[in-house]
């Protein structure tokens, strides 16, 4: 598979012959719909990346609920929001189309992840909930929509999660080097791509969930731009240290997480009350460089190149302390390899469209632990 277009303005009738998708995902820091356009056929490429905006209220709430701690929810609610973020999702992909110039007839399918209020896959019997009512997409576009792509992968044994491997392994890997591509959403995560053998891929704990929901409570931002608000801080190492011995950390692979664990209250409980703020936000960054460091270490001490994707891209300071912990890694954008950054995920939902439509498996059993390869997704027709 080719590497996808850098151009969000590539002419889209240079690839007619090929069938167009859209994928759409809101991610653990609800900070927006990321919407991409691609083109599957002899490659595939972005044609068009956009992320549109939550409206506050809504985002709000389900962040509330996406923590789960000291909320309750009605079925009515869950009703409700199901039917809000599935026109939401409508609406985005509308709007992606529009923009870039082409008509929804021209589009095979839809593939929505969905925003997730819970995931459990160790809980008994395991289970993950994301809402977005996929038939609301389908009906208010017209457009064929596969949703629904974790719950195959759990009831065949697996974690359900990280589902991106498969694609990260389609895009980037290669023979003459070990690489591993790491997403830096809410929740980190690595996929590992050995020159040869089998392709791995977990969570390795909290990125921009922790540290944007911090940052907002101190300063009121949304977000650490440039991570200048961790960078005024120092690592308190024994604040560090109390994280790092949450017994998640040590788990083995197959593992994947989200906000319902590590989320500000999970943080509280491990202050002693006299830290700064600043202190803290740089100590939130610098676990979330450590434990990804030793996921590398542990687990594929050989890699040559790391491919970052995923809003932490922007983050240089986290970026520097990664540098710094895997100094004979070269860590690198996707960028650099034609794919932009901040779509790879919303692309990776189009592309399990198109794997779920012609019947090919979307999972990896050596990254989620299912018991074998599985065709994930439920079909909505247009």
């Amino acid at each position: 598979m080719s590497r996808p277009s850098a151009d969000p303005h590539h002419d889209v009738r240079e690839t007619v012959e090929s069938r167009l998708y859209v994928g759409l995902i809101s991610g653990t820091s609800v900070d927006g719909i990321d919407a991409a356009l691609i083109a599957c056929g002899m490659d595939t490429r972005l044609i068009s990346g956009r992320t549109y905006p939550w409206t506050e209220s809504l985002r709000t709430r389900l962040i509330e609920l996406g923590q789960g701690t000291g909320s309750t929810v009605s079925l009515d609610e869950v009703g409700r929001l199901d039917a809000l973020v599935g026109q939401a999702f409508a609406d985005a992909a509308l709007r992606l189309i529009s923009d870039a110039g082409i008509q929804p007839s021209q589009i095979r399918a839809i593939g929505s992840h969905g925003q997730t209020l819970r995931h459990r896959p160790d809980a008994e019997p395991p289970f993950t909930c994301q809402i977005g009512d996929a038939h609301r997409i389908a009906e208010s576009t017209g457009i064929t929509t596969v949703a629904d792509f974790r719950r195959r992968d759990i009831a065949a044994g697996g974690q359900g999660a990280p589902l991106v491997p498969a694609f990260h392994t389609a895009l980037f890997r290669t023979s003459t080097e070990t690489r591993a591509i790491l997403n830096l959403g809410g929740i980190a995560n690595v996929t590992l791509l050995p020159a040869i053998g089998p392709v791995r891929g977990f969570d390795t704990g909290p990125a921009n969930a922790l540290l944007d929901a911090w940052c907002f409570r101190h300063t009121g931002r949304s977000f650490d731009r440039d991570g200048v608000f961790a960078a005024g801080g120092h690592v308190d190492q024994a604040l560090l240290q109390r994280l790092l011995a949450d017994p998640w950390f040590s788990q083995p692979p197959p593992k994947s997480t989200g906000r319902e664990y590590f989320h500000l209250d999970w943080l509280q409980a491990r202050l002693r009350g006299n830290e700064s703020a600043q202190d803290v936000q740089a100590t939130l960054l610098g676990l979330s460089a450590v434990t990804i460091a030793d996921a590398l270490r542990t687990h594929q001490p050989d890699t040559q190149r790391m491919l970052v994707c995923g809003g932490g891209v922007h983050n240089p300071v986290l970026l520097r302390r990664l540098a710094a912990h895997l100094p004979a890694v070269r860590i690198e954008s996707t960028a650099a390899y034609g794919a932009d950054p901040d779509f790879i995920e919303a692309m990776a939902f189009a592309w399990l469209a198109h794997q779920t439509l012609a019947g090919y498996p979307g999972n990896l059993p050596d990254v989620t632990g299912a018991h074998g390869l599985r065709v994930l997704g439920a079909i909505h027709p247009a």
